[in-house]
């Protein structure tokens, strides 16, 4: 990317304020396997909740956080995910990215990108007219 992208663009990533800002005023304190990092504030005064944040690696995308960073992020514990991390199952799937608006989105059958065609109705139904 451009470093007048960098600068000016918040969706393909952080801004380099961005970036400063959270070297300066937070702590890193891990990374998920995505690679988004994840900070929190570092001066906290009394009577204030800690800021939590995420930096994505790649496009800006919620999807992409974790379930366990997640937790983290929206103070549901105060510990670090690794804490909290249950094992893996066989059954779970790696994660995929949210395909809304992409080419690989989910098109059903009769949808009008598909064509518009869909199965015959099996009698039941009945289009309405603003005639009838």
């Amino acid at each position: 990317m451009s470093i007048l992208g960098k600068i000016f663009t918040w969706w393909n990533g952080a801004t380099i304020g961005t970036l400063l800002w959270s070297r300066r005023n937070g702590e890193q304190v891990g990374t998920d396997a995505q690679g988004n990092t994840y900070f929190r504030s570092k001066n906290v005064k009394d009577g204030e909740r800690e800021r939590r944040w995420v930096i994505y690696e790649g496009l800006n995308d919620a999807s992409r956080v974790p379930s366990e960073w997640h937790g983290w992020l929206h103070g549901s514990y105060d510990d670090l995910p690794e804490s909290h991390l249950a094992p893996a199952k066989v059954w779970e799937a790696d994660y995929s990215p949210n395909a809304t608006g992409t080419d690989a989105r989910y098109l059903p059958a009769g949808s009008l990108e598909r064509g518009g065609r869909r199965a015959a109705a099996r009698g039941d139904y009945e289009a309405w007219s603003p005639d009838a």
